[in-house]
């Protein structure tokens, strides 16, 4: 199957992304330019434009990437030519599976392994693949107690099972994986990269092994992920929205990135050689490791001239998310500091201007919190000052609403998409199910978001003078939130919101009511954590079948 040129289809995004920004601008003039402007003002028009980037690139994907949805025949095969000349059946190539383990709990982490080289070997492809367990837990009990477990794992197990630990995790994960491949991965073609809590099916795995074959030029083969079936709250409602938005942003970008594409470090199939010789990290200038590893990689990839795909299909891939708000925030500021990292290497020689878009594309992912906190507090000042005076309500609505639907354009084209295929909304139970869960998962996200920008927005500011995060553990039980655990995290986002509610309650009724999402999010942050990690919640959201996913239907 010929790829189309990519040239126009990067010169369409890039039409589309701009007419975005154009419309959003002009709202944002009509909104402050009535009665002339305050410092305040000008000073919101700078910070909105800092947001269009994301809100455009948002937006234009959702808009590519719903189309190739409803319009195409095989919108996997559309994005993906490998996948009309792969050849079905047991590979030829021998494929490694890398696990990388740091004091994990090995009860969660070993079905589904078994369950995937079960299937494997069922397929008559047990030769075909060998499974690595790449430790880097420190020494110690936890450390015997992983190894005892992995041994006796590997003994019942009908594909080779291997296990290793370094003594020290020197680059973190993406050390890990180089050591493996420079000392233990000879004669093996490929590496199927999972983490700890990724699963997928021997048939998925399969799927992109044969594609990998097709393509001899293909270093990274990155399929979709969607979270597991989950009871607890947090996971279970953030989780239904974000498989929705997933499926349009990656099909969307895959169509103008084509084969400059993301890697997200697992559930992907790499080329061992140019991954070996083409994507080893080197520290950055203040001899800190690179902790967003994976993006880079692709970028290296990318530069070397080799093939970085990603398959917009979701089935058979899939990983557990963070149990709880706090968890989730604790990984979110971690991405936060390894993709702010990306500033030091945008000037690096050699790199593709996809490849430094790419870098850009993941800066922007966090650097529009800042952007929208200091919306927010600009519009407080002005309000106080006299200066919102003479906005028009009905143009302030619009912006807010407009730039609402951008920013979550992904996960709107997702929903769409669903109720427009009654093959796919059945498999959620039917419409009105699946209406109620994205209805429920709306209102989780207007309650989560503001209070996750202010936090990334605080961390960001005090990143810079010196603070480091390092690649801890991800706590992947499930257990509730006492007040005083969330007061100690979020103490900070909530007194934010007393001070801006009785500022904008200051300036009017009608200011106090058009901030009051954002401040209900920031009041309310401690208890919506807390409410989402509770056992009963999280229990009555499971007997109502809000937000269930097609595998938890499918197993009931």
């Amino acid at each position: 199957m010929t790829q189309a040129p990519i040239l126009p289809r990067r010169i369409a995004f890039l039409a589309l992304a701009i007419s975005i920004m154009a419309g959003l601008f002009w709202l944002a003039w009509a909104t402050l330019a009535p009665g002339g402007w305050t410092l305040a003002e000008i000073l919101i028009l700078i910070c909105i434009v800092g947001t269009l980037p994301w809100a455009a690139l948002s937006a234009g994907n959702a808009l590519i990437g719903l189309g190739i949805l409803l319009l195409a025949r095989d919108p996997a095969a559309a994005i993906l030519p490998a996948l009309a000349t792969a050849r079905p059946g047991i590979p030829s190539a021998r494929t490694a599976i890398a696990i990388c383990i740091r004091r994990e709990d090995m009860a969660l982490v070993l079905p589904p392994l078994a369950r995937l080289l079960a299937g494997l070997a069922a397929a008559g492809a047990a030769d075909r693949f060998s499974l690595w367990f790449l430790s880097d837990t420190p020494e110690g009990e936890e450390a015997r107690a992983e190894e005892a477990a992995c041994r006796a794992f590997a003994a019942a197990q009908p594909i080779a099972t291997h296990y290793r630990r370094r003594a020290q995790n020197t680059g973190f994960k993406s050390g890990n994986v180089m050591e493996f491949l420079d000392h233990h991965a000879d004669g093996h073609d490929f590496m199927l990269c999972l983490d700890a809590d990724s699963e997928m099916t021997a048939k998925a795995v399969l799927r992109l092994v044969a594609c990998m074959e097709a393509d001899p030029k293909l270093a990274i083969l990155q399929q979709l992920i969607h979270g597991r079936p989950t009871g607890i709250a947090f996971p279970r409602l953030f989780q239904f929205g974000m498989r929705q938005g997933m499926r349009a942003w990656a099909a969307g970008q895959a169509w103008w990135q084509g084969d400059e594409g993301p890697y997200w470090g697992h559930n992907a199939v790499i080329r061992i050689a140019p991954f070996r010789a083409h994507a080893r990290l080197e520290t950055l200038p203040d001899g800190s490791h690179i902790l967003s590893h994976d993006q880079v990689e692709a970028t290296r990839l990318h530069a070397a001239g080799w093939k970085v795909r990603v398959l917009p299909d979701d089935e058979g891939s899939s990983e557990g998310n963070p149990p709880s708000y706090g968890d989730f925030i604790t990984r979110d500021l971690r991405w936060a500091a390894g993709n702010m990292q990306y500033l030091a290497l945008l000037r690096l020689p050699g790199l593709t201007p996809m490849a430094r878009w790419q870098l850009i594309q993941a800066i922007l992912l966090f650097l529009s919190a800042p952007f929208y906190v200091a919306i927010l507090l600009l519009a407080a000042v002005n309000g106080l000052t006299g200066g919102g005076d003479s906005t028009p309500i009905g143009a302030l609505l619009a912006l807010l609403f407009v730039g609402w639907c951008c920013h979550y354009a992904a996960k709107l084209a997702g929903y769409v998409e669903v109720l427009l295929k009654p093959n796919l909304a059945a498999r959620y139970g039917g419409r009105a199910q699946f209406l109620r869960g994205a209805l429920a998962e709306v209102i989780f996200t207007a309650f989560m978001e503001p209070a996750r920008l202010m936090s990334q927005c605080l961390f960001l500011l005090v990143l810079p003078f010196g603070i480091r995060v390092g690649w801890a553990p991800q706590n992947r039980s499930e257990r509730g939130i006492s007040f005083a655990d969330a007061w100690k995290q979020f103490w900070a986002p909530t007194l934010a919101g007393l001070v801006l509610t009785f500022v904008f309650g200051s300036v009017s009724f009608t200011a106090l009511l058009v901030a009051a999402p954002v401040l209900i999010s920031l009041l309310g942050v401690i208890p919506f954590a807390m409410l989402t990690a509770n056992p009963r919640f999280s229990a009555w959201l499971v007997a109502q079948q809000i937000c269930a996913l097609p595998e938890e239907l499918k197993g009931s």
